[in-house]
This record gives C-alpha cells, structure tokens and sequence, in this order.
C-alpha cells in the first residue's frame, strides 16, 4: 500500500511532536517534512530518521500530498497559499486566525482541499453537533461556554469553545459575533436574552476541558468533553488528512469528515 506523503508544519511545538509519533505509528502515512520557523533553536535537527526540521517550505511541501498545520496564524494562511499551489490537502488545526486570514483561506481553498477546524478531536466535533440540536431545541435556555487549558495558551477563548459557540450560534440561526458576551465585570446588570457567554480558565498542565451550559428555568443541561492527551487531535489531524485526498477544493471542516 502507497503511504500518503505528509508534512507537519510547527513540527517543533507540542501538537507537532505528537503528530510526529502518530505518523509514525500510522500503517498509511509516511513523513517526508518537519516545519518551524526560521529563528526556531532546534532548527537543522532531525525529527525522524530522514527528515530534518526546515523553515523553508517549498521543498518538502513540493513530495508531499498533505500538509498538516498546527503552527500560527500567519504562518497557516501562507501555507494555505502554497498548498493550492501545490493542489494537495490542507489540514488547519490552528486557532486565532482574524478575519483578513480567513478570508485568504477560503481564497486558497478554491484549488485546494483544506480541512480546517478549531479542535481536530473527533469527540469534541461530535460534542459540537450535539450543541447545535440541544440550542434549537432549547430556544429559551442561557448558553454558557466554559473552557479551561494549560498555562501556556495564548489565545482566549479557545479555538474549541469558538467552535463550540458557533455550533450554538448555528443552532438558532443568529451571528455569533453578534451575540457572543465575552467579558463580564462590575455591575454588569441583568443578562441579555439569547446572548451566549464564555468563560476563560487558564492554569497548570490541562491539556483542554470544555463545557456547555444550558440554563432553563429550574434545569440546566451540560455537554462536556475533556481532553486527556494531545494524541487525540492528532489522530484526528490524521483522519482529516486521510479523508481529504481525492476530494474536489474547498474549504471543509471536521463535521464533513465525520459525516455529520
């Protein structure tokens, strides 16, 4: 069997370890590039037996037949562009992309196949399916979004409870960034109606715990999912990337690949 040729951008953080070690352990995937920034320390050193971590793309993305990215905003929107260059699969996992970057990425998807998600975890998009039957079932219940990760995230809320907002936003046909409240201090007075709250805690090793509330009158139902190691969003990285190859372009998320 041909192993699909993958390269992983941001290869020398967390996400990119993992995803270094699931490929390995993969019977259909095979690495043929590791990615970093130029300035990154361990630049030159070899990731597997084979591959060095590079900060110049255009050579392995050049053998490769999907890229997945776990790096920074800036650096996915210039991947996407290379990537519809080079016609292969695009697999986003990076969060904190503004406006004028995914307006570049849903450019670039129309040559090539980008799967793009706030939280690669095949759970979590199940999780986000389920939020968005329980809103529309539940009109007039309060939406609160609690997330807590490790201390040193750099983004609030999470790319997660994002997804997870807008899965609820979804649910009742109205614009999160319309509707979303994400700060509250002082005297704030009573909560709006149909507004949908986060709630951002940061501390220690948590790899990432999310939950939604939804608050009637005299019940509440949770939805909650915890994640207990990285492994999981690369296994979904993985089967984005798997999915991916043969589609026709265009900007998916992880909810077409589960089917749901």
């Amino acid at each position: 069997m041909n192993r699909i040729a993958v390269v992983i951008a941001g290869a020398g953080g967390r996400m990119g370890r993992t995803l270094i070690e699931a490929v390995a352990q993969s019977d259909d995937f095979a690495l043929v590039g590791a990615l970093e920034s130029a300035k990154h320390p361990d630049l030159g050193s070899d990731v597997a037996p084979g591959v060095m971590l590079t900060g110049d793309p255009l050579p392995v993305i050049a053998k490769a037949q999907a890229l997945i990215d776990f790096s920074k905003p800036e650096v996915s929107v210039e991947l996407a562009a290379l990537a519809a260059q080079a016609r292969i699969v695009h697999v986003i996992g990076t969060t904190g992309i503004d406006a004028a970057g995914e307006e570049k990425i849903r450019a670039a998807a129309r040559h090539a196949v980008i799967v793009k998600s706030g939280n690669m975890s095949l759970g979590v998009n199940l999780l986000a399916a389920l939020v968005k039957q329980a809103a529309k079932a539940l009109p007039d219940f309060d939406i609160e979004i609690v997330e807590m990760h490790h201390r040193l995230k750099v983004d609030a809320p999470s790319g997660t409870a994002l997804l997870l907002g807008k899965a609820a936003a979804d649910g009742r046909d109205v614009s999160l960034d319309k509707k979303s409240v994400r700060v509250r201090d002082g005297h704030t007075g009573a909560r709006e109606m149909g507004t949908i709250g986060f709630a951002t805690l940061r501390g220690g090793t948590v790899v990432g715990e999310h939950k939604v509330i939804l608050a009637g009158a005299h019940e509440r139902v949770e939805l909650s999912h915890v994640a207990e190691d990285r492994s999981i969003f690369a296994n979904g990285a993985l089967t984005a990337a798997r999915w991916g190859q043969g589609k026709k372009p265009g900007l998916y998320s992880m909810a077409d690949v589960l089917g749901i």
